[in-house]
Order: structure tokens, then sequence, then C-alpha cells
């Protein structure tokens, strides 16, 4: 997989580390002690210079506070996610929405949308936590890569592939809660690309689908690795 001198780790289910070529270190959707496919090495992958928040349901935002917090990290949500996070205490929040681009880490980070939901647990009560969203992250070097976040395949990933033109999908592939194997290859071919990263599956077992469904199903040109938990691409 070629990722132009940038690293991913799969911290396992929803959450991510990017390493830049120029050595920047961007988190998505930090769910970390309480991930049962998280390393427990990884626990605390510090230092971090941005987090990303796709939505703010639980395994996305459970670590976000305790994360943006110790790590002085500027953070990037939803607005109403984003006011959720400065309400519990968080500096440097960037709070924006569909549309918007931001430099953090020495990268352009674009929202774009996601098909899902996005309320936020407060004890026992739901409360609102704005739409949930995707990133395109443009790194330095030129890579683009779109972190789709939780959604099912939407007609309109064919304007982010037109807009964007991403080298490399992150596509959740576990199905139940998320798109699975048969709907991520339609995304694939909206999206015109050629090196996609699984992920949101395994977690738990009603989450089934697997990078080798979604590799049956796109073209053989199509290059799709083998994800375990803990593994950084290339």
């Amino acid at each position: 997989m070629d990722l132009r001198g940038n690293r991913v780790t799969w911290i396992g289910h929803g959450t991510w580390l990017w390493q830049t070529s120029e050595g920047r270190r961007i988190m998505v959707d930090p769910w970390l002690k309480g991930n049962p496919s998280a390393p427990a090495e990884l626990h605390n992958p510090w230092p971090l210079d941005a987090v990303l928040i796709t939505h703010a349901h639980f395994d996305h935002v459970g670590d976000a506070v305790e994360t943006i917090k110790q790590t002085g990290a500027h953070a990037v949500a939803v607005f109403e996610c984003g006011a959720w996070l400065e309400a519990q205490g968080c500096k440097n929040v960037i709070q924006m929405n569909m549309g918007g681009t931001v430099e953090v880490a020495g990268c352009r980070v674009t929202m774009v949308q996601a098909i899902h939901s996005c309320g936020l647990l407060e004890g026992d009560h739901l409360v609102e936590g704005g739409d949930p969203a995707g990133f395109v992250i443009e790194f330095p070097d030129g890579l683009v890569v779109y972190q789709a976040g939780d959604t099912d395949v939407f007609g309109d990933m064919a304007l982010i592939g037109e807009i964007y033109k991403p080298d490399v999908a992150v596509l959740p592939i576990g199905d139940h809660f998320t798109m699975g194997p048969r709907q991520a290859a339609h995304a694939v071919r909206l999206l015109g690309i050629s090196q996609v990263i699984s992920g949101h599956f395994g977690t738990f077992p009603i989450l089934t689908g697997t990078p080798e469904d979604l590799r049956a199903l796109v073209p053989s040109t199509v290059e799709v690795p083998d994800m375990t938990p803990g593994i950084t691409l290339p």
C-alpha cells in the first residue's frame, strides 16, 4: 500500500492513528481503554497533534476528553459535539460543519457527510450530538485520505471522489451499525479508489464483515489488506 511516507495504525474498531511523513500525529475517534480490540500498549499512544471526531457515539468519543486534555491536541468536531467537548473542559477545540476545511497538524482537513446517527449519552440521557461526519485529510506530501467514519454507502460518495480525488479510503465494513462488504464494494466504485483500509469490524460478534469478504467483491486491482488491531500500514 502506497501511503507516500505516511503511516496509519489501526488501534481497533473505529480508532485510527496517522503519522505524517513530517512526524505529526493525528488520531481519529479515540476509544482506547474501553475498546476491547485495542492492544494495551496503544491505550496511551501519545504525543498527538490533532484529534478528529467523526461523531459522538461512545465507541468513538469514549476517551476523547481525556485524550485531548492530556495531549493538548487540537480537536476537530461538528459544531454540537465540539460544544460538548468544550463543556467538558477541553481546549483547542475547532467546531466546524460539512464542507468546511481547517488546517491542523500540517494537514488540510475537510468535513464531509456520513449516513449514520450521532446522539450523545450523558448518564442515562441521550442528548444532541450534531450530525455524523467523515473527513478528507490532505497530507503535506499530497496523499489524500477519505476517512469515512461510521456510514452506509451513499450516492454522493461519487462527489467526494470527484472533488477530492482520494488515494485511500478508510471504510467501515462490519455491517449492522454501518455498511457491510456488499455496500462497501459500491463505495469503492463510487469513490474511484484502488486502496481500501477496512475498519469497524470484529470488535463484537455482530460486526461480521471482513476484508476478505470485501476483497471478493471488488476488482483485483483494488488493494484491500488484511487488518488486525495494532497493525501499522504500510
